[in-house]
């Protein structure tokens, strides 16, 4: 039973981090992180490792995908703002 999940778990982390690296998009990325950190949690989990598996819980499956897309929400405010700003963003040619 234990190395079915353990064979499950590592199986679903594989998964996650090879769809992490292929994602473009930086929000879609910071999701399936997101799902990685969880599913690493649960292999940690069932390796007996429990601090390590809440440390993983807390910090690679809710603060560092939040982080991402905070800077990511900002990056593109900031860069739409710039745009508009400057009148490229319209569409409109500027004389």
């Amino acid at each position: 039973m234990n190395d079915w999940l353990t064979g499950a778990a590592l199986a679903f982390v594989v998964l996650a981090a090879t769809t992490a690296v292929l994602t473009r998009d930086p929000a879609r990325q910071a999701v399936v992180l997101s799902a990685l950190g969880l599913g690493l949690a649960v292999l940690f989990a069932v390796l007996q490792a429990p601090d390590v598996a809440l440390s993983q819980l807390a910090v690679g499956t809710a603060l560092t995908p939040l982080l991402i897309l905070l800077t990511v929400r900002k990056v593109t405010r900031r860069s739409s703002g710039a745009r508009d700003r400057t009148g490229t963003g319209d569409g409109e040619d500027q004389e």
